[in-house]
């Protein structure tokens, strides 16, 4: 990076926070620390809702697994219109009129204080895991471009986000949510017009992506119905519904936004926006990564995309195999570009039997690439020991770091980060509300006064942080971050989400069934993630599906009394 991009970095950041801290005028007060005192206007509540999703890992991650899977991944978001359909008319309404902090204290309303006790011990397990994963997506490209250790750089992003997140409140996180959604989408749309204007000019876009295709990289609809596949139109409108119903409907991070907003009607629009906007954003931040493919189809790209492995391998006494192998990568996509080219002038003078030729030996050569790709990989977890190794989550930032125009570098770096802090400050704080409202001052402290408990809120903060920043140190290495994230999820929305349906959807339930329901719905989760019997998606369905039935079955043998809602 140039100085130009570090001060574009640096100016961004020091703005982010300056304004952020000033909006913080009423968060000397619980109301208006933890919910702005129900104060923000709809838009910027649920651009707020959508920023806390599109964070760093969404950049990092989705144009990784673009690049490496294609647009495949959208199927992932098919059930979150219904969602939010759904969640406007029923789970809205009953949080707002409840006037509650969090999600969980409408559970002891509805139960007893062992269910809200027990769904916010889940909420808190699930959330600070996503928040790990939140810091290490600027923490890979850290690394990538200063060539510092993870660990450090885990460190350099978390310790001043809980301190931010600190001193901020959720105003303050809300309206720098606003500005960083519109920053991340000029960056996006400055990387589309880099990529595309880097394409050689006898080639052009269509054929470039007609390449991409061939490959399987624009292949969208998958509608096989088979439970062990992650992404089809199936998981993606069934067992993705369930998904964005508890984490939209369940989890404190995204509740705790919509609460926020004026009025019921507010809060629904603002979830609204992500039911227009959110598939159409994630397309477009897929179709990057599926560009980034096509422009590496006639730059060559690195053999893998991690600098820090790549250093260790060629220092290893298998530094000969590794060049062997750099070698032969280099001399397939020499074989890969010239296929690309034929197809290009074989579409140019409508030559379909050429063309077809073409692509074949362009398919051909860039499985050989995959293949020398994945010896190099194996590889390098021979000579590291490091067993989960994956770079798809290099792809976007060695891009960014080497083929951006200096000054647009700093750009997308400043969003990224700014993507990062706002998220992650997010999540934290409602880890901190979870903790504060409804284990401290429901259990522990109940009558203290509001200074006392932003010190503790405070201190939750911190906690939280340092949690999250050594799940962090794994998550980096754990694959696709944006898969990390929804797999770690997944773990608990469902049974989350099972105790919501049996508090609103019927009066059958009582506080003994939804606990007993709870428990049974998360070791079936568990037991249905240590199997592997079905994609990560289906654990959703899987732990509403035994919370409801148990839940159900264990309050009729309690012989549960008749509750309001």
């Amino acid at each position: 990076m140039h100085l130009l991009d570090w001060l574009i970095v640096g100016a961004y950041l020091a703005w982010l926070i300056r304004d952020g801290l000033r909006r913080t005028h009423s968060a000397n007060e619980i109301d208006g620390y933890l919910l702005a005192k129900r104060s923000l206007p709809w838009w910027a509540a649920g651009l707020s809702v959508m920023a806390t999703q599109l964070s760093a890992i969404t950049l990092v991650g989705t144009t990784g697994q673009g690049y490496s899977d294609g647009m495949r991944f959208i199927q992932f978001y098919f059930g979150l219109p219904i969602a939010m359909v759904i969640l406007s008319v029923t789970v809205v309404p009953f949080f707002y009129r409840a006037k509650v902090y969090t999600a969980y204290e409408f559970l002891e309303r509805r139960f007893d204080a062992k269910v809200r006790a027990l769904g916010t011990l889940l909420f808190l397990g699930g959330r600070s895991l996503s928040s790990g994963v939140v810091i290490a997506a600027p923490a890979v490209i850290l690394s990538v471009v200063l060539g510092w250790n993870l660990s450090l750089t885990v460190l350099a992003i978390g310790v001043p986000t809980v301190l931010y997140t600190m001193f901020g409140g959720v105003q303050a996180v809300a309206w720098t949510d606003v500005k960083q959604m519109v920053v991340i989408v000029v960056g996006v749309l400055a990387a589309v017009v880099v990529l595309v204007l880097g394409l050689p000019s006898e080639v052009g876009l269509a054929d470039s992506l007609h390449l991409a295709g061939a490959v399987g990289r624009l292949k969208t609809l998958d509608f096989s119905f088979n439970l062990t596949e992650r992404y089809t139109v199936w998981s993606g409108t069934l067992a993705g519904l369930f998904l964005m119903l508890s984490y939209f409907g369940c989890d404190q991070s995204q509740v705790q936004r919509y609460l926020t907003a004026k009025s019921i009607d507010e809060s629904r629009r603002s979830l609204l926006m992500s039911a227009y906007y959110k598939i159409p954003l994630q397309a477009l931040i897929l179709l990057t990564g599926v560009l980034v493919f096509a422009f590496y189809v006639f730059t060559q790209p690195p053999m893998l995309f991690n600098p820090v492995h790549h250093a260790r391998v060629e220092s290893s006494n298998r530094a000969g195999d590794y060049r062997a192998l750099d070698r032969r990568f280099g001399e397939i996509f020499e074989e890969r570009r010239k296929a690309a080219h034929a197809y290009a002038e074989a579409s140019g003078r409508d030559d379909a039997a050429a063309a077809r030729g073409a692509r074949a030996a362009f398919a051909t050569a860039n499985s050989e690439m995959a293949a020398t790709r994945a010896e190099a990989a194996a590889l390098v977890r021979e000579v590291t020991g490091d067993r989960q190794y994956e770079d798809v989550n290099y792809v976007f930032p060695t891009f960014v770091t080497t083929h951006l125009p200096m000054g647009l570098v700093g750009l997308m770096i400043a969003a990224i980060f700014a993507a990062a802090m706002s998220s992650a400050a997010g999540e934290m704080n409602s880890l901190a509300t979870a903790t504060v409202i409804d284990i401290y001052r429901r259990h522990i402290r109940t009558g203290a006064s509001d200074a006392h408990y932003l010190a503790v809120s405070k201190a939750a903060t911190s906690f939280w942080g340092l949690v999250a920043c050594v799940f962090a140190l794994y998550a980096a290495r754990a694959g696709s971050l944006i898969e990390v994230v929804n797999m770690v999820g997944s773990l608990f929305y469902g049974t989350l989400l099972g105790a919501f349906v049996l508090a609103i959807a019927t009066r059958r339930a009582n506080g003994t069934g939804t606990f007993v329901g709870m428990l049974a719905g998360f070791a079936a989760v568990i037991y249905a993630a240590w199997t592997g019997s079905v994609s990560y998606l289906w654990y959703n369905v899987v732990g509403t599906v035994v919370v409801v039935a148990v839940g159900l079955l264990v309050s009729a043998v309690t012989s549960p009394r008749p509750s309001s809602r």
